[in-house]
Parts: C-alpha cells; sequence; structure tokens
C-alpha cells in the first residue's frame, strides 16, 4: 500500500511537469535527437570555450566582455540563464515536491504506523484535501511564474533577474533600480490585476501614451485658437528670439533650398557669414529639411506647427522612457508626459524651436544610457545622442554634462561585480559618447571654429561664489500659474505640475523603493537647485558662459527627473497606506500655505495661484481616495485624471505662456520690398539696407544682401568695428543704425529701401517704388574691392572713442574736408538745445553712458532713440537751416545730457569717394562662394574688401593661392604687386572636410559596431539554445531512466 501510494504521487507530479512545459517544437525535437546521439563532454564543451575566450579585451570591453575573467562569467552566465530558465519551468514542481511531498510522505508513514487504527481515514481525508488545495496553488503558481520567469528570461540575461517577487507577496529587497522591472514585470498593465477586477472596459494603458502626444498637441491648439493665431486669426507667435533670429533664419534657409543656393555662406546676413555655422546653431534640425515642401508666405506657420507637434512628441518619447525603463503599462503614465511637454520650461521657452528636438530626444537618450550600463548596448544612446548634438550643440552641452552625471548614478544603482565590469561600462560609455559627438562633427566642427571670433569664445570664469536665492523659493515655482522667467533674473522655470508636491512625498516615504535609488535621485536634486542657485555651477552649465536672458536653460533635466521620482511613486500608489497619502497631501496643502506666506515676489505670484494650487492638490486627493476605497469604476478615475491634468497644465500654458504678436504688421511690407530688390539691375556687388527695418535681420527674412545681424555667432571684431564707426552694436549683434553716408560706402551698401520720400540731398538718387516702399540708389559706393591708398592702414586712428573723430580722421589721411561737422549745442541738465546752423543730415553723439532713451522733438516731429547708451549716432535726419531741435532723457535718476552735435558734409564724401575708388576691382562673378574679377595696381600695395575675414576664404591672384590676411582687424585683405592681375575668391568653412571624414568615419564605425553587435547576439542565442537542449535531453533521460526503475521495482513486487 505505501508503494502504491508513492507511485500515485510520482504520477501527479508528472502530470504537472507536462502542465508546466511547454510542447517541443518540431525544430526542438530534431535537434535534441540530433543532439543526444552526439557525446555530451567533448565537443560541444570546447565549442563554448572556443566562443568565449576567442574575443580580444578591447573589442569585449565594448560589446559586452569586460575581461577573460568575465568572459567565463558570462559563460557561467549562459549556463546560469539555460538552466535557470529550465529551474522555472520546473521550480513549481520542486516546490510541489518539497511541500506537497512532506505531506504526503507523513501521511503514508503516518498510515504505515497506525495501520489498524481509526486515524487511518481522517490522515487520508485530510492528505486528500491538503492535496486538492495545494495542486490548484501549484498549478496557479506554476502557469504564472512560468509566463512571468519566461518573458524575464527572454529580455533580460540570466544576472538580472536575481531577485524576484513570488505571487504570494514575499520578496527579497531589490538592491538596484535595474531589478526594479522583474517586480513591476508582474504587474504587466500597472493596475491591471486591479483594472480587471474593477472593470476597466474604455481604457487600455497603452492610450496613456496617445494621451501623452495627443493632449499636449490639442491644448496648444486651443490655446492658438483663442489667442487669435493665424489661421485663427491676425496674431502669430513670434516671440523674442523667434521674431528676431528664427523666422529670418528660416526664411533664408528655405531660399537657399528653393533656389539651389549654397549653404555654406550667405550675403543677405551680416555683410556676409558662415552660413553653415549659422546653420548648426539655428538651423540644423532635421526636420527643417520640410522647409523645401513650404511656401515662402506660410514659413511662420510651419515654424508654428513644428512648435506645436515637438511639444506632443516630447510628452509622447518622456512617456515611452517611463514605460521601458519601469516596464509598466499603466494608462497614468500619459499624465506625467503631459506634464513634462507642458512643464513651466515649454510654457518659457517653447518658442525657442532649436532647442525643442533635445527636450523630445532627452528621454530618449535617458533610456540609451540606461541600457548602455545594465544591457551593455550603447546604440540607441549613441544615436539619440548624436542627433541631439546634432539638432542643437548648445542644449546638448548641458545633457552631456549630466550624462557623465547620470552614468555615475546608474554605476551607483547598479553596481559593477568586479574591476573588470567598472572599466568595461566606463569604456563603453567614453566610446559611444564620443562616436555621438563624430556623428555630429559635419555640422559641429565648422561651428566650433565659427565661434572661436564671436564673443562667446571669451572665457572670463568667475572669480568668487555667490547664490542668487534660496532652495525653498526654487522649490516654490513648482506651484502652477507663477511667471515664467525669461529676462536677466536668474529664476528656473520648473513647473510641472502641482501633484508633484504630493508624489514627491510619497517617493520619500515608499517602502518599495530602496533607500539607495532616493539617496541618488535626491542628490541630483540638490546638485540642480545647487546649479541653478550658485554662480559657478550656473556659469558651468552654460558651457562656460553665463546666459544672456533665458536663465537656468538646464532645467528640462531636472523636470525630467522630479517625475521620473513621482511617477515611480505613482505606480506603488495601490501598495501606499491611506495613512501616507493623507500626510503627503497635508505635506503639500502645508508647503503652499507656507509658500504663501514666505514668498515675496508678486509680480510673479499673484495670490490666486496659491489658490489655484490648493484647488488642484485637493481634486487629485479626492481622487486617489476614489481610487483607494473604490468608490468610483477605474474607468472614471482615470479619465477624470486626464481631464484635470490637461486643464491643469493647458491654464499654467495659457496664462504664463503663448504671447503674440501682430501678424500683418510683420509682413506687410514684404512683397513690395521683395519686388524692389529683384528688380534692381546692378553690373556689380552690392547690399542694400532698409531703414524703417523689422528686425537686424530683415535682409534673411526679405532675401536681398545686407549689412546688419542678430545673431549669436555675430563676428566679435565686427561688432567692435561697428562701434567705432558710431553704428549700433552689442555682443551678438551689429547693424546700419547710426550709419553716416561714408560708412555706407565703405561697406559696399549701394541701396537703401525707405518707408517714405526722401529730400533730394545730391547724395542718392531715386531707383524705383513699389507701393510705399522707396529704393534710393547711392551715388558714391565703393566697390566690394579696391587698392588702399598706402597712407590709411598706418595712419587711420580707429580707436579714439568717438565716432566723429574716427571719420574725420580717416579724411585727414586722405587729406579732404572732414565729413562732420560740429553745431553749437546748449545742455540744461537732462535737456540738450541746438539750432541747424545749415541745411543738412544731423547726428547726435551722446557721451554720457549713464543716458539709455532720448527723445527728440524736431519743429513738430518727434523720434526716441533706446539704447543710446551703446554708444551709436541718433540720426535726426535731415533738418533745414535755423529749424530749433529740444532732446531730453527719459532715464530715471537724471542723468546730464552731454552730447555732440554734427552735420554731415557731402562735399567732403565725394572728395573721400574719390581718393579711395581709384583702383577699384571690376567684378564678373559673384555667387554665394565665389567672386572673381580683375583690379589693376599703379603700385605695390593692398586690396582692401568689405569682406568680413574669414579662415574659410581662398584667394588666387593671376591663379596662384595667396595668404589673405585681417585689415583693421575685421575685414579679408590681401597684398598684390603692380599691374593688372585676375583675382578669385572662394569660400568653405573651415573645418567642414574634416568633420564630413569624421562623420563618415563615425557612421561606419557604428554600422560595424551594431553588425557585430547582431553577430554576436545570434551567435550566443544558438550556444544557450543548443546548452537548454542538451540540458533538457539529459534531465529527460534521467527522469525515463528512474521512471523505468520504477516500474520494474512495481512489478517485481
Amino acid at each position: 500500500m505505501e508503494r502504491e501510494e508513492i507511485e500515485r504521487v510520482e504520477r501527479e507530479l508528472d502530470a504537472i511537469l507536462k502542465l508546466v512545459q511547454p510542447e517541443p517544437t518540431m525544430q526542438d525535437k530534431a535537434r535534441e535527437e540530433a543532439l543526444s546521439k552526439e557525446p555530451v563532454s567533448g565537443g560541444d564543451k570546447t565549442t563554448s570555450e572556443e566562443y568565449l575566450t576567442e574575443e580580444g579585451t578591447l573589442e569585449a570591453y565594448l560589446f559586452g566582455d569586460d575581461s577573460s575573467e568575465e568572459n567565463a562569467s558570462e559563460y557561467d552566465a549562459a549556463d546560469k540563464y539555460a538552466a535557470d530558465k529550465y529551474a522555472a519551468d520546473k521550480y513549481a514542481a520542486n516546490k510541489y515536491v518539497a511541500d506537497k511531498y512532506a505531506v504526503d510522505k507523513y501521511a503514508v508513514d503516518k498510515y504505515a504506523a497506525d495501520k489498524y487504527t481509526a486515524d487511518k481515514y481522517a490522515a487520508d481525508e485530510y492528505a486528500a484535501d491538503e492535496y486538492a488545495a495545494d495542486k490548484y496553488a501549484a498549478d496557479k503558481y506554476a502557469a504564472d511564474k512560468y509566463a512571468a520567469d519566461n518573458y524575464i528570461a527572454d529580455r533580460y540575461t540570466a544576472d538580472e533577474y536575481t531577485s524576484e517577487e513570488d505571487e504570494y507577496g514575499m520578496e527579497e529587497e531589490n538592491e538596484t533600480a535595474g531589478q526594479d522591472r522583474q517586480q513591476y514585470d508582474k504587474r504587466e498593465t500597472g493596475m491591471s490585476q486591479t483594472e480587471n477586477r474593477r472593470g476597466l472596459r474604455l481604457l487600455k494603458p497603452s492610450d496613456g501614451l496617445v494621451a501623452a502626444f495627443f493632449v499636449p498637441v490639442v491644448a496648444m491648439i486651443i490655446i492658438f485658437a483663442q489667442r487669435g493665431i493665424f489661421p485663427f486669426g491676425e496674431e502669430c507667435f513670434l516671440r523674442t528670439d523667434m521674431y528676431h533670429q528664427y523666422a529670418p533664419f528660416f526664411s533664408e534657409f528655405q531660399y537657399k533650398l528653393t533656389h539651389g543656393g549654397s549653404l555654406l555662406y550667405s550675403w543677405d546676413i551680416g555683410m556676409g557669414v558662415n552660413f553653415s555655422a549659422l546653420y548648426a546653431y539655428y538651423l540644423a534640425s532635421p526636420v527643417n529639411w520640410l522647409l523645401i515642401l513650404c511656401p515662402k508666405k506660410f514659413i511662420i506657420e510651419f515654424m508654428t506647427i513644428l512648435i506645436v507637434l515637438k511639444t506632443g512628441l516630447s510628452g509622447l518619447s518622456f512617456s515611452w522612457y517611463l514605460k521601458k525603463h519601469f516596464g509598466v503599462k499603466k494608462f497614468g503614465v500619459g499624465f506625467f508626459g503631459i506634464f513634462y511637454a507642458l512643464s513651466g520650461y515649454m510654457a518659457a521657452y517653447s518658442w525657442n524651436i532649436m532647442w525643442l528636438d533635445c527636450i523630445m530626444l532627452f528621454p530618449l537618450i535617458l533610456l540609451g544610457l540606461e541600457q548602455l550600463v545594465k544591457e551593455k548596448k550603447g546604440t540607441l544612446y549613441c544615436i539619440t545622442l548624436g542627433l541631439s548634438i546634432l539638432s542643437n550643440y548648445y542644449i546638448s552641452i548641458m545633457i552631456c554634462i549630466f550624462m557623465v552625471i547620470y552614468v555615475i548614478a546608474q554605476m551607483t544603482l547598479n553596481p559593477p561585480k568586479s574591476f573588470g565590469e567598472f572599466m568595461g561600462t566606463g569604456l563603453r560609455f567614453a566610446f559611444y559618447s564620443l562616436l555621438a559627438g563624430g556623428l555630429a562633427a559635419v555640422v559641429l566642427l565648422p561651428e566650433i571654429y565659427a565661434l572661436q571670433v564671436t564673443a562667446s569664445g571669451d572665457f572670463d570664469f568667475p572669480k568668487t561664489f555667490s547664490s542668487y536665492f534660496s532652495i525653498f523659493d526654487m522649490i516654490a515655482r513648482h506651484i502652477g500659474n507663477v511667471g515664467t522667467e525669461i529676462g536677466l533674473d536668474h529664476w528656473p522655470n520648473i513647473y510641472c505640475g502641482v501633484a508633484v508636491l504630493m508624489f514627491f512625498l510619497l517617493y520619500l516615504g515608499s517602502r518599495k523603493i530602496t533607500f539607495r535609488e532616493k539617496a541618488v535621485y535626491c542628490s541630483m536634486l540638490v546638485l540642480f537647485y545647487a546649479s541653478f542657485s550658485v554662480n559657478v555651477l550656473n556659469f558651468i552649465w552654460h558651457g562656460f558662459h553665463y546666459p544672456n536672458s533665458l536663465p537656468c536653460r538646464q532645467s528640462f533635466i531636472y523636470i525630467a527627473l522630479m517625475l521620473f521620482m513621482c511617477y515611480h511613486a505613482y505606480i506603488h500608489l495601490e501598495d501606499m497606506s491611506w495613512k501616507s497619502v493623507c500626510l503627503a497631501f497635508w505635506g503639500a496643502v502645508s508647503f503652499v500655505l507656507l509658500a504663501e506666506k514666505l514668498v515675496d515676489n508678486p509680480e510673479q505670484y499673484h495670490f490666486s495661484v496659491f489658490y489655484a494650487a490648493l484647488l488642484f492638490i485637493a481634486i487629485y486627493g479626492g481622487l486617489i481616495y476614489l481610487y483607494h476605497k473604490g468608490k468610483w469604476s477605474l474607468d472614471a478615475i482615470l479619465l477624470t485624471a486626464l481631464a484635470v491634468v490637461a486643464i491643469e497644465a493647458a491654464v499654467n500654458t495659457a496664462v504664463t505662456s503663448i504671447p503674440t504678436t501682430s501678424r500683418t504688421s510683420y509682413v506687410k511690407d514684404n512683397q513690395d520690398v521683395e519686388d524692389l530688390v529683384w528688380n534692381i539691375k546692378s553690373d556689380t556687388f552690392y547690399r542694400v539696407e532698409k531703414t524703417d527695418r523689422k528686425t537686424k535681420n530683415d535682409g534673411a527674412w526679405m532675401n536681398f544682401p545686407s549689412v546688419s545681424l542678430f545673431s549669436s555667432t555675430a563676428n566679435a571684431s565686427l561688432s567692435d568695428f561697428f562701434r567705432r564707426m558710431g553704428c549700433e552694436s552689442s555682443t551678438n549683434a551689429y547693424s546700419i543704425t547710426g550709419s553716416t553716408p561714408l560708412v555706407d560706402s565703405l561697406m559696399s551698401v549701394r541701396y537703401g529701401i525707405y518707408g517714405d520720400q526722401q529730400p533730394a540731398d545730391g547724395l542718392r538718387d531715386l531707383s524705383a517704388r513699389k507701393g510705399s516702399m522707396w529704393l534710393y540708389e547711392n551715388k558714391f559706393t565703393l566697390p566690394v574691392a579696391f587698392m588702399l591708398p598706402s597712407d590709411v592702414e598706418g595712419n587711420w586712428i580707429l580707436d579714439s572713442g568717438n565716432p566723429a573723430h574716427v571719420q574725420n580722421d580717416l579724411c585727414d589721411v586722405l587729406d579732404t574736408e572732414h565729413v562732420l561737422l560740429p553745431n553749437e549745442s546748449v545742455t540744461e541738465g537732462r535737456k540738450l538745445t541746438f539750432t541747424a546752423q545749415e541745411t543738412g543730415d544731423y547726428y547726435v553723439y551722446v557721451t554720457n553712458k549713464k543716458v539709455k532713451e532720448v527723445t527728440a522733438v524736431i519743429g513738430e516731429q518727434t523720434e526716441s532713440f533706446d539704447n543710446v547708451d551703446r554708444g551709436y549716432f541718433m540720426e535726426l535726419g535731415r533738418i533745414n537751416k535755423d529749424v530749433e531741435v529740444r532732446l531730453e532723457t527719459g532715464d530715471d535718476g537724471s542723468p546730464t545730457l552731454q552730447a555732440e552735435v554734427w552735420r554731415f558734409n557731402p562735399q567732403a564724401l565725394e572728395a573721400v569717394y574719390g581718393k579711395m575708388n581709384q583702383n577699384p576691382m571690376v567684378l564678373s562673378r559673384w555667387t554665394d562662394t565665389e567672386l572673381s574679377g580683375s583690379i589693376t595696381a599703379e603700385s605695390a600695395g593692398v586690396m582692401y574688401t568689405s569682406i568680413p575675414y574669414d579662415k574659410g576664404w581662398t584667394i588666387l591672384v593671376d591663379g596662384k593661392a595667396v595668404t589673405p590676411r585681417k585689415m583693421f582687424d575685421t575685414f579679408l585683405a590681401v597684398d598684390i604687386g603692380e599691374g593688372t592681375h585676375r583675382i578669385s575668391f572662394s569660400y568653405e568653412p573651415e573645418g567642414l572636410r574634416t568633420g564630413a571624414w569624421i562623420t563618415g568615419v563615425s557612421a561606419a564605425v557604428l554600422g560595424v559596431t551594431v553588425l557585430v553587435g547582431i553577430s554576436r547576439k545570434k551567435k550566443k542565442d544558438r550556444v544557450v539554445s543548443g546548452y537548454s537542449i542538451r540540458k533538457n535531453s539529459k534531465e529527460n533521460k534521467k527522469s525515463q531512466k528512474k521512471e523505468n526503475s520504477s516500474k520494474q521495482e512495481s512489478g517485481g513486487k
């Protein structure tokens, strides 16, 4: 009887194994039969060892094998993978044997000992009942456990699932964030078990990704419609740099794409600029090439649509990152994507279209780096970081700085098992990071060379440490509807939903999240608080420069970290006690109340923002209560939460962002100007300036060769030359404002576009008229290149500090009359008056640099001037003799209006022109990157050009290359000998060819790396698969022998 009972238990165990193990495929059976005929101990082992020892050390580091020791351990891991996979199939049975067999054995022994007692029946009855209960639990456990383990085994390597949560809640504490995936994979759809029990019918977990994209897009469209932005009205979303820089540069790019212009150089901006550098800084996003399909009149709308789409894609990207990182399918992932896409950072900087690609790619870069550390796969990290650097190198500097911090954080959370593995991770990180930079080198390298001649090329590291504000004041900016900061104050824009005030506390209090993770992520938050507030760290984060307005440009990284931590708390929400939720709720409420009391910034903190924050916190708390208590269906709770999140984020964006500008005003004269410029019939080089301009980049917006520029790539020496000549200039801009006819002549400005008819002055002739715009041609315009009189270069004093003296000194060198003649004036405190001594063009130069704003009353006309402290001439225009002019400063503090009044002398200009234009260059060809013509030199000397100096220019004199040099520290010049010469200019940006080679090689290396990785994976899979089949074959043989032996013993009895 005892033997029969044992055999019955064994048969039931076999039945359980059949339920647990999947049926082998035909291919598996064939391979198993073939392998079973081969000797197990010989060739196979040798093949595995050869495979695992043949790789070189450096290659092993890059592709995942850290050392020879690690190779061996990886083979062990392969064995462990196969063994654990098999064990995963048999674990339930083994556990059943351990527990169930003990019970049944007890029953059998008990039966044998008390064979003839009445307890036999009770013991049998107990065993049967216990067996039935255990069998049900074992079957359910085996099925669930097999599914979870099989999924984990397929997705991760064996060493990544050492600690797993069983069905009954018994869990070993995870020591790393990477192990969270196993814990969460059991919950597959986040609240899926709860959702199914509570009737989730309308929504699917994947709908959260859809919401993360469409909610920000729809919110932006609704706000645009409410603001009357075209096509919903006649307004447009042109704000700050988008108005002054991005729209003009997009227009120039579109013009080049549609008219076949060169992407290397442009004459339409700033006297001639390296367009490849400007492209790298402003236009390098690959999607911008779609401009070739966009009509010019809809460029503003093209940019607006891109902003909306990139905002939505940023939300989708972040949600997808959270889903992949945690391995959790939760509808709620969309809430955090929405807050990322409509954060305070995006409210402040969404108009900054050139940054949005980096914001969108950043979550993918994070995921790529995590794969590099945990799974030893660097392809995603390399490609996404490379795209980020390509799209905008400036924001990518901040991302690269953070990647160094983040790789340290990931190695802290996922400690290497050996020094070899530590070195391998470090080498892989360095290799793929450099490779990412190499992929973008074709645009990055020319930009680096170009920036060396800008004001940004100077580094002035701060000498002392200082702090701008307190941590509490920074955290208070998490409250919604707080005014965004885009000025010179340093406040970070870090709003990402008031719910984070509550979920951050839940994160800190969660027992499901390890202390190590909390310590690492909180340390990174503290680092960002310091970076926002401490001057030195602020300087480093912004590429070793202080930002010129638009502060804390790295704060999107902080927002991503904060939302990551809050989402980690969110996925454990069902495990949170109601007491913890209450504490977090009242903690968030207390913080808002404390902020209302302590924060003293009424301009940005309207009293209503605190009430709105409390309202939304109360709503979120109520939704959590309904979820915990099961009062509503899960569909209703999630849809309500989605609506609240959408409303909160959209209201914050509407209140703090999306200002508008009149589209009609921006484009009203464009067609007239373009018609005038297109009808210019000139046989020589020329530049055009528009006096009534919208921006300093009107030449780029309307596609005509111009002088003025506003760009971060502005040539610093050219800005300085403009300032010396009395024209407006600053760190990253220079313009024709303040220019005299002499300066126009030196800069080859042949044409001027005016908004009204100009009086006859003998200096210009009317050329054409279109609508309200008038085109005049200057009579005394010097050519783009000419032989400079010998005395000028060595004797012209440019640094006298007064632009009138600088221009008159040139006349002294050339022995002509002065072009600027003084006019008497009277200063009385903040006022200055003068009477025109002769009819002519008058200019005023303010010598008191404390004066910034001046109002001039000329007869019945009034004109206003700002930024006067930049040192440019105020152009008062043509004033008749004996007319009185009154000027007054509008600045606070009552600064004295100390100024000089000058009248332009046309006869002197004609004399200067006659002496300078004796040996001009006669052009025969003029394109974006080439100039050619001839020049006659009466004696050996220097040929001056009004082309800004750039090392990219190559000059040939009579077919032979000569070395160009700088003149006046600004312009391109070349020494030539006596006689008539054929001159040709050609341009190729410095570093372009080298960058192209680096990009090509980097792409090839990445391709080889990917192919090698795929090959190694396939090879490893074959080894592991073969090992698994052999292992199963051996186990099956052992089981068969055991079964046969049992049958023989049973038959013998």
